[in-house]
């Protein structure tokens, strides 16, 4: 019993890991290079889009980027991009319907990438995210179905929501 569960938890130990990395790094970035420039690229941490960048805070030197204070009041005219790249982002804000409306207030063509529920370890993260989309697809176009993930809102209001870029 104890080898089985040695065993289980060796696989998960590299198999998790694993995932995140083909979720994040592969097919994160396979869509991010998709197209050669993104109009908006929101919430864009460290990744240049190629266009406008966008986000809350400075967490390197992005070219064009413009600091937010908020991401339901976007500072840019109805229709003015044609296509937006927001990616591993609406899972972590207050009210991913309202951003997600925003963002097509201000865009065509929007494209969302999500953790898929096969990423255990990004959906599960209750440091950082604070929604579950319940799809096993990474990209949309539309907001795909979501719940609050359990216990995210008391664990972040204990330590902090933590967000690495």
């Amino acid at each position: 019993m104890l080898f089985t569960l040695l065993c289980i938890a060796a696989a998960l130990t590299i198999l998790l890991p694993a995932l995140n990395w083909l979720s994040y790094r592969v097919m994160g970035g396979i869509i991010r290079n998709r197209r050669k420039t993104w109009d908006l690229n929101i919430c864009c941490g460290k990744t240049d889009g190629g266009g406008v960048n966008v986000d809350i805070v400075k967490h390197a030197e992005v070219p064009n980027l413009i600091v937010v204070d908020d991401i339901y009041r976007l500072p840019f005219s109805t229709g003015q991009f044609e296509h937006t790249l927001c990616s591993h982002t609406i899972e972590h804000v207050e009210d991913p319907a309202a951003f997600f409306q925003e963002l097509e207030r201000v865009s065509k063509h929007v494209t969302l990438v999500v953790p898929p529920l096969w990423d255990l370890s990004a959906v599960l993260n209750v440091f950082e995210h604070r929604w579950l989309f319940l799809t096993f697809r990474k990209e949309h176009h539309t907001l795909p179905p979501h719940v609050v993930l359990p216990f995210a809102k008391r664990v972040q209001e204990r330590h902090g929501q933590k967000i690495r870029a």
